[in-house]
């Protein structure tokens, strides 16, 4: 059945909704870029470790300073469900202003604390909570303006999160020395405010019953011919092969996050400001994974998408853990960080794949408590085995054996559910 969209209003800034859509694409973009910047965070530990010490006399340790970096992806995904159900009774344009303001005023009050636990709790909670309040608006707008294109669409919304740590840490990078770590925190805070308030304002969903012109809702590509509520949803194993393989693509693309910086100097041999740069080209590689894995996932299908990813992070981890150079550094964490990227690309996707869009955010909020889980353990598990072992070595054998257990679950779970209205 085709929908004529002329039939029904959906103009956006005045143009047809076919071409004004696309607006709506890059204002998650941009909203994005703001909310992603935690992914530069590996910029911030080494000035934060010294400011701690040397201003404030307090010596923290790595598993101190990696701990905000958990706490803000664990609040993001724990707030990301329960957010969820509020994007329909607020609309876009509200809920992510609400979370535009935490994300702004997390950074400003970081700029304020006295102590590392005041971290966890300002930047970290805060933070992340305003973070998982804005974060599935766009995705939500996106899939819904582009039933024709979704994982093409979805993956270039979230693209502005991913490839949001190569501004933010070069930003940082060259902030840092001149104001102060501190002085940093606050001026990406007002950035943000200014930022995501303006460009939620245009934001909202189409209109019901609006299609794309010579769209079929009976696609032949589709595995799903009805719609989903999360109720439904938690009692197919398809649900639970998606959270699985997404949980082992966050962590292990967080672990490398995390690291990054660090590996560089004390693994592969570069200097400290090559790998802080590095953490910019690695940004853009986990900002191009996102529309690279949600056109794969449009034309392979989310099962074979996923696939691909864990072969490649297998690949990746095993070429930094036998051989560990320079060279290896910079290819084997381009991959990983694409790959980071393309789960928050797949796992959307998918989610609307599988269930389709009628309970989308709140759906979808579920999935995502899986990017909960690696944050909190991959981070993590990075600092316990440097402070175990004295070095981040030893993280990759476990990365490889992940992602065989991913690729495994992926191919026998990760199947058509059957059809529920």
């Amino acid at each position: 059945m085709n929908s004529d969209p002329k039939k029904i209003d959906g103009t956006i800034f005045g143009l047809n909704a076919e071409k004004g859509r696309w607006i709506m694409v890059f204002l998650g973009m941009v909203i994005n870029i703001c909310l992603g910047s935690i992914y530069a965070w590996s910029v911030f530990v080494e000035p934060l470790t010294d400011h701690f010490f040397l201003e404030l006399g307090i010596e923290v340790t790595a598993n101190e300073v990696l701990l905000p970096f958990s706490v803000f992806l664990a609040a993001f995904a724990i707030t990301m469900p329960l957010a969820g159900r509020y994007i329909d009774e607020w609309g876009p344009r509200k809920a992510t202003i609400i979370g535009g303001l935490l994300t702004g005023s997390g950074w400003l009050l970081a700029s304020t604390v006295q102590s590392v636990e005041m971290l966890y709790l300002v930047y970290g909670l805060v933070g992340g909570t305003g973070v998982g309040i804005a974060y599935g608006v766009p995705v939500a707008v996106s899939a819904r303006w582009f039933p024709d294109r979704r994982g093409t669409a979805v993956g270039m919304t979230v693209l502005g999160f991913g490839f949001s740590a190569f501004i933010s840490a070069n930003a940082a990078g060259y902030l840092i020395p001149l104001i102060g770590v501190m002085d940093t925190f606050r001026f990406f805070g007002i950035v943000f405010l200014i930022v995501i308030t303006l460009s939620a304002l245009p934001l909202k969903f189409p209109p019901a019953g609006w299609l794309p012109i010579g769209y079929a809702v009976q696609d032949s590509r589709a595995d799903h011919l009805s719609e989903y509520t999360r109720s439904d949803m938690v009692r197919t194993s398809t649900f639970y092969g998606l959270w699985i393989c997404y949980f082992i693509g966050c962590l292990a693309g967080l672990m490398a996050i995390s690291i990054a910086q660090p590996v560089g100097t004390q693994l592969a041999g570069v200097t400290s400001a090559l790998a802080t740069t590095m953490v910019g080209v690695f940004a853009i590689f986990n900002g191009g994974g996102r529309p690279v894995f949600g056109w794969l996932t449009d034309r392979l299908l989310p099962g074979r998408a996923a696939l691909f990813s864990f072969l490649l992070i297998a690949a990746a981890s095993f070429m930094i853990w036998i051989f560990p150079s320079p060279l290896t550094y910079v290819v084997a964490f381009s991959i990983l960080w694409g790959c980071l990227g393309g789960w928050l690309a797949i796992a959307p996707t998918a989610t609307a794949h599988y269930f389709g869009i009628y309970d989308y955010p709140r759906c979808y909020g579920v999935v995502f408590l899986a990017y909960g889980g690696g944050a909190i353990a991959g981070p993590q598990l990075a600092g316990f085995i440097k402070v175990s072992t004295g070095e981040y070595i030893g993280v990759f054998p476990y990365v490889i054996l992940l992602a065989i257990a991913g690729a495994i679950v992926a191919y026998f779970l990760l199947r058509p559910v059957n059809a529920k209205r």
